[in-house]
């Protein structure tokens, strides 16, 4: 596909078609990289540990989230005070 490239303030830029947006699952961010003297445009990557809370929420609910190792200490934990 050929796409113009348009001034925009002091920048320059392309409209990318909606139909490519859609097929790429693009909605407000993208991330840019030049590869191999090419523009490539891809999803964000999804922040570390996203929906690690509402996970263990859900577990926590279904009152799965006992210790799989069992409650264990450290040598000289029995010298601390609490």
């Amino acid at each position: 596909m050929h796409v113009s490239i348009r001034p925009i303030g002091n920048s320059r830029g392309i409209v990318i078609p909606k139909p490519l947006l859609t097929q790429l699952g693009l909605v407000d961010q993208a991330d840019l990289t030049v590869e191999d003297g090419a523009l490539v445009i891809r999803k964000p990557a999804s922040p570390a540990r996203a929906g690690w809370a509402d996970a263990a929420k859900a577990l926590a609910l279904q009152q799965d989230d006992a210790l799989l190792l069992g409650d264990f200490g450290n040598e000289g934990d029995e010298d601390l005070q609490w």
